[in-house]
């Protein structure tokens, strides 16, 4: 029926689709916030219908724009009779533009009074049944365009989440750092533990990765003398699919020469508090049903984390046959490659985490998972490393970087050894980073903060997907 509708339109020389111009002056909110100075002012508005109550040769129908809804009053005497027909075959769904002045309906509705209309766009299919809108995750999901249509308010997600990145270029521009922008192509994938993206260069005739990170890349620019350097982009691992992981997702890395991780964790709760202002107004954040305070951080070692919460001190152990007794007692699993190292950060993953709901910085990561990260002058076996957790989750990872070539070479030896005993998300060697950091690199701090889960815990949001315009989906079978 739309698109018989359509070809009338298109026979009698209407045709919406040659329209290629609409002068929209005011959005529907702008209309209501100033009604005093605007009324019996003309306006323009452009939407979409939304509801529609015929009264005969008088309407009333429902504009939304990407603010919010204003309310349209369309008279024939007004528009004139073969317009008024015209109107009187479009549908809900359709764009239009209507020409008028502001005025108040007799149920002190603020309206704009039709003068002249224009179809400018026809929706050849109907939006969801208006009672009921669109409620299936699925199907907002896939088509994330008609997700807004029938849900505004999930566009106030998006917003916000501009704001937040909005935020973190704000901070780190007035700390002196730069934007800049590296290969989402590598050679390599190095920077994290991550099964990677394999993609082919046909003319190069060789296979490359999708980036799992951007460290590798901001450090050479360090050793080139940028000093502080930032990085908002997508990263890519080929891992599971959750609420809390999506296959692409947003990082911000953040390298800062002269600087350690302390001065990194101080950089994070800046980050953090400057987002949770720009869009909560304050730093008392509901998610979830849980207030969530990002006052104050609290910082605390592995291994300390571990000993609180089962009475087991892993660092204390001589030797990995102690450390496994020790997991064994606790009931945490482990894998037989496992050092000293691996164990305590099992125990720490199995017993802490999900139990930091508050802002917390854990430290002390041990040297066996941390192959990017400085060696602790003091005790060898951890790095001067920190994870924040907030509501159980990880949301940013940083350390002082291991700018030793030497140590460097070794650590990605060992992780060489562990992808041959079956390690698919170890480290590869990067022969050319080990020539960079043979050239200098200055002691350096760096910093990733999940941009999509900060996002999560600043707008309530439970999923991942929520917070992702177009997340990964699983094709829907023929």
């Amino acid at each position: 029926m739309r698109i018989d509708k359509l070809k009338a339109l298109q026979a009698d020389g209407r045709d919406p689709f040659e329209i290629t111009l609409a002068k929209q002056t005011h959005h529907s909110d702008e209309i209501k916030a100033n009604f005093e100075a605007l009324e019996n002012q003309d306006v323009v508005i452009a939407g979409r219908i939304m509801t529609w109550r015929d009264m005969g040769k008088a309407n009333f129908i429902d504009i939304q724009d990407r603010n919010g809804r204003i309310q349209a009053y369309v008279r024939m005497n007004d528009v004139g009779e073969e317009v008024f027909k015209e109107f009187k075959t479009w549908d809900i769904g359709d764009i239009v533009e209507i020409k008028g002045f502001v005025f108040k309906t007799r149920t002190e509705e603020i309206s704009v009074h039709a003068k002249e209309i224009r179809l400018l766009s026809k929706s050849l299919l109907p939006l969801p049944e208006k009672f009921h809108g669109l409620t299936d995750t699925d199907t907002r999901y896939r088509k994330r365009y008609l997700d807004m249509i029938m849900n505004p308010d999930v566009k106030d997600t998006f917003i916000k989440r501009s704001k937040i990145i909005t935020s973190f270029r704000n901070y780190l521009d007035s700390h002196g750092f730069i934007e800049v922008e590296t290969p989402i192509l590598n050679i390599i994938p190095g920077g994290a533990a991550a099964r990677p993206f394999i993609t082919h260069h046909n003319t190069l005739d060789m296979d490359m990765y999708l980036r799992i990170a951007t460290e590798l890349n901001l450090k050479r620019l360090i050793v080139g003398g940028m000093e502080r350097v930032y990085e908002i982009g997508r990263v890519f691992r080929n891992e599971g699919m959750d609420v809390r992981h999506n296959p692409e997702f947003t990082s911000i890395e953040i390298y800062q020469a002269y600087a350690d991780y302390n001065d990194l964790m101080d950089i994070t709760e800046g980050i953090v508090r400057d987002a949770a202002m720009a869009v909560c107004g304050g730093l008392q954040v509901d998610y979830q049903g849980t207030t969530i305070d990002y006052t104050s951080f609290k910082r605390i070692s592995m291994n300390d984390a571990v000993k609180e919460a089962t009475g087991k001190d892993f660092l204390g152990c001589k030797t990995v046959e102690e450390a496994r007794r020790l997991a064994d007692e606790i009931g945490v699993p482990y894998e037989a490659h496992f050092g000293i190292g691996g164990i305590l950060n099992a125990a720490f993953e199995e017993k802490v985490e999900e139990t930091l709901i508050q802002p917390t910085f854990v430290t002390g990561h041990p040297t066996e998972i941390s192959p990017l990260a400085k060696r602790n002058p003091d005790d060898p076996r951890i790095t001067d490393r920190f994870e924040c957790f907030v509501y159980g989750r990880e949301l940013a990872n940083g350390f002082t970087e291991l700018n030793d070539p030497i140590d460097q070479e070794g650590r990605f030896l060992e992780q060489l050894k562990q992808r041959e005993a079956g390690d698919d998300e170890a480290h590869m060697m990067d022969r050319d980073f080990i020539v960079a950091l043979e050239y200098g690199l200055p002691p350096t701090g760096g910093l990733g903060i999940g941009v999509d889960r900060l996002v999560m815990f600043l707008t309530d949001s439970a999923s991942i997907r929520d917070v992702l315009l177009f997340p990964t989906m699983k094709p829907i079978s023929e």
